[in-house]
């Protein structure tokens, strides 16, 4: 009997010379890495706010070019504010001077209404938090003082003090106090139980308690009541300057309306949405380093 015979097919292996070699491909540095998904995430964060600003400013360039327009368009807020932009350092005198010294002002003021209404805040806060006592008297009063406007407290401000300055730092602190007070309280009322369990056993004092125990815990709602409390003070600032006069951004706007520059107007709102950012960031940031993280930012 024949058997079949089964073919093999010969395998010749080459010489290491003979092989093609390939060169890797250079392998990236981890700095490199990580400077190139830094510059990724900043630029996710950053170019589309830039795309529609372009677009926002390119629309608004296009309508108010038209014949009628009763607002400039941006080339021509630009030229005509040009010298506001380049020197906001000058002062001829009186009420004359440049954006910095209005808004310097306006600062000033939001500084001392703002710091009173912080620590006024944070104290009655933690009073109503604490004392159920306190919290039946003050919070329905609180409830209602909170809905009356800003700017109602400016004729009363004015009668008492008989002075702007004053008048205005009053009105900044009774807006920004009612945010302040509410998430103190809130903050205080949900601290866990178990806190308050190992602060007895560890026979803590009252400022003790308060230091180490209320203040840490409650932060992140004091911090948002901060935060919401430095936007209304920015906001209640503007106002009432227009109101009560002298240098300050709010009646720099004013005059402006009344000098017929809508120009000014215009740039001065962008520097006042810009001061407004940048506060909030401030308060939002030092949030972050006392809470560690844990406030809203």
């Amino acid at each position: 009997m024949n058997m079949p015979v089964r073919k093999t097919e010969a395998v010749i292996a080459l010489p290491p010379t003979a092989a093609k070699i390939l060169p890797l491909p250079p392998k990236r540095s981890a700095w490199t890495s990580r400077l190139m998904a830094r510059l990724a995430a900043i630029a996710a964060h950053v170019v589309p706010p830039i795309v529609v600003l372009a677009l926002i400013l390119a629309i608004w360039e296009v309508l108010c070019r038209k014949a009628g327009a009763t607002l400039p368009p941006p080339s021509r807020v630009l030229s005509e504010t040009w010298e506001l932009i380049v020197d906001p350092f000058f002062d001829r005198g009186g009420i004359d001077k440049g954006l910095y010294w209005h808004m310097s002002a306006s600062l000033q003021r939001v500084a001392f209404g703002y710091a009173l209404a912080s620590v006024v805040g944070v104290a009655l806060g933690t009073l109503v938090g604490q004392s159920t006592w306190a919290m039946r008297g003050l919070d329905p009063i609180f409830q209602v003082l909170r809905t009356v406007p800003p700017l109602a407290w400016l004729p009363l401000s004015l009668a008492a003090f008989r002075n702007g300055q004053p008048s205005a730092i009053f009105v900044i602190f009774i807006t920004a106090i009612w945010p302040v007070i509410i998430n103190t309280a809130v903050g205080i009322r949900n601290i866990p139980q178990d806190y308050r369990n190992v602060a007895k056993v560890l026979r803590l004092n009252h400022a003790e308690f308060f230091f180490k125990i209320m203040v840490p815990a409650a932060a992140p709602y004091i911090f948002t009541g901060l935060r919401i409390g430095i936007g209304l003070s920015w906001l209640a600032i503007v106002a009432a300057e227009m109101l009560i006069g002298g240098v300050g951004i709010g009646f720099f706007i004013w005059d402006a309306w009344n000098s017929s520059h809508i120009s000014e107007i215009i740039l001065a709102l962008i520097y006042v949405g810009l001061v407004g950012f940048v506060l909030d960031r401030i308060v939002a940031a030092a949030a972050s380093i006392v809470t560690r993280g844990t406030a809203a930012s």
